[in-house]
């Protein structure tokens, strides 16, 4: 077995075991329910950092998994689902999903926005059966300095990532690695 049939082997059995634990992963959200976690995700982002709505503007889609759980014990897993926003518009649904080894103990939450800043980037992420940062696309992640101003270093970059804690604060980590996979809702 090779390293990624092996790896998502583990999500696999993560993804069931915290199902029969978590109540947010053992239950699949209709669409009404990610549509209202998703305006609540952006309405909060948009207030924290001001320059966000004028990219959001500019974007031409918004994928935004509002919670995205991890949680590992030496190896872990972490699952969300979330909606794409084309012209404040949700188009579509996806989930979100990653494994990981190494140190880690716990459940966290955090929130997820990928905002597309060109056309050719957000076609090649619908035209996708399962698109996985790093691989299919580099996403840029952006960082929030003092005040809540963005490091504007990235920002001319064809995909902006944002992630953010229950605290609205940024984490300083990667999504490279993050399968996002298209859901029927």
């Amino acid at each position: 077995m090779n390293k990624k049939t092996s790896n998502q082997s583990l999500l696999y059995i993560f993804v069931f075991i915290f199902g029969l634990i978590l109540p947010d992963f053992g239950f699949a959200k209709s669409a009404k329910e990610i549509d209202a976690g998703t305006d609540g995700a952006l309405e909060k982002f948009y207030k924290k950092i001001g320059e966000a709505k004028v990219l959001g503007d500019k974007a031409e889609g918004i994928l935004v998994f509002p919670s995205v759980i991890k949680a590992g014990i030496g190896i872990g897993g972490e699952y969300g689902e979330g909606a794409l926003r084309v012209r404040d518009k949700s188009v579509d649904y996806y989930s979100t999903a990653a494994a990981s080894i190494g140190f880690q103990l716990g459940v966290q939450s955090k929130t997820v926005i990928l905002m597309f800043m060109s056309k050719e980037a957000l076609k090649d992420f619908r035209d996708s059966k399962g698109w996985e940062v790093g691989v299919d696309a580099s996403v840029a992640l952006i960082e929030v300095g003092a005040g809540g101003s963005l490091d504007t270093t990235n920002l001319q970059q064809p995909i902006l990532g944002f992630v953010l804690d229950q605290k609205g604060l940024m984490y300083n980590l990667t999504l490279e690695g993050s399968k996002m996979t298209k859901l029927k809702r």
